[in-house]
């Protein structure tokens, strides 16, 4: 009885509760997926993915990951992006997957300056088995008993399909970068229930860094010494959807080859609910032949707990085929490493 009696009280929060995104700690390192202007951004075409294993010590799972392609047409001042986005939950097995297309329009404002607009339309497909699952219309309060059937208020097809809108804008130099995001233009109906409504809330994100470079040093590597570039950078994410809202900020030093970050995820705030999240490190490697790696840790903050969850671990791989339509010296180097 004691059982049942908990599940009703959660379900009072049911109709509160919306769909909310997946979340990366290496948003910049997720260019795509922050913002479809990014496409292109970089001047030649590159190779992503990016993977997420969030509270590991809890039973139940949840994995996501993003893997893009891109590339720029000079001729057009125009860049293309394929994206694909996938994360699955084990407790009902719940898995969402996503690919869309991504144009962006890049204007040059300035000798080095530029001002992208993006756009991209997707494909969504939302899939769930409630087999292990109870549902409200199980719970009979008369005989203190689950039933084992749902009933007759969830439809049989167990997947939604739809499609979906994203835009962006991003101003970026040689040393720093802002832009601006809305995601799920549609709001596209998520709902399980054949009488039910549940469109996935627009998601807005506005972002930003500055990279300031520091006294280059020489690398001795048997042969000759070649210059060694170290800067350090300071990067922010705050994005907001339906009744939730959260703000990520930190910074990189890069000490070729060597990436270390700092960051952290919440609002601090005094109220009832704080939202404090995580304290996350970094550790990566950006080589000179194109290839990034980054592995990131979140030591959570929230009341959940640390020991509890397990944190979050993270990694992203990018790789930009530097050599393909550019020389080397001739590549422009841009305020954002991702």
């Amino acid at each position: 009885m004691r059982k049942i009696f908990w599940m009703l009280i959660m379900l009072l929060y049911v109709p509160l509760l919306k769909a909310q995104d997946i979340q990366f700690s290496q948003f910049y390192a997720a260019s795509m997926y922050l913002n479809p202007a990014f496409a292109g951004s970089a001047e030649i075409t590159r190779l992503g993915l990016n993977f997420r294993n969030q509270w590991p010590s809890i039973d139940q799972s949840f994995i996501a990951y993003s893997a893009y392609v891109d590339h720029f047409f000079e001729d057009y001042n125009s860049g293309v992006g394929v994206i694909v986005n996938g994360s699955r939950e084990s407790f009902s097995n719940l898995q969402n997957n996503e690919i869309g297309l991504m144009y962006t329009y890049r204007l040059r404002i300035g000798e080095k300056s530029f001002l992208n607009f993006g756009v991209q339309g997707s494909y969504g497909l939302r899939a769930a088995a409630f087999d292990e699952v109870v549902l409200g219309t199980q719970l009979d309060i008369d005989r203190g008993v689950i039933l084992p059937s749902p009933g007759s208020g969830i439809i049989d097809d167990r997947q939604n399909s739809f499609f979906d809108l994203h835009s962006g804008l991003l101003f970026y130099n040689d040393k720093f970068w802002v832009g601006i995001s809305s995601h799920h233009l549609t709001e596209p109906d998520l709902s399980y229930l054949m009488d039910g409504y549940d469109g996935l809330p627009r998601k807005y994100s506005a972002h930003g860094g500055v990279r300031f470079n520091l006294k280059p040093g020489f690398i001795n590597d048997y042969f000759n010494n070649t210059q060694q570039e170290r800067t350090v950078s300071f990067a922010f994410n705050y994005k907001k959807q339906g009744l939730f809202d959260q703000l990520d900020i930190g910074s990189e030093l890069y000490f070729e080859p060597i990436v270390l970050g700092i960051w952290y995820r919440g609002l601090p705030s005094f109220n009832a609910l704080p939202n404090n999240d995580a304290i996350i490190g970094l550790v990566g490697f950006s080589f000179q032949s194109g290839l990034d790696i980054g592995y990131s840790y979140d030591f959570t903050l929230s009341r959940l707990g640390w020991r509890n969850s397990g944190g979050a671990h993270e990694v992203s791989m990018r790789y930009s085929f530097i050599d393909q339509l550019y020389q080397k010296s001739k590549r422009r180097t841009p305020a954002f490493r991702y």
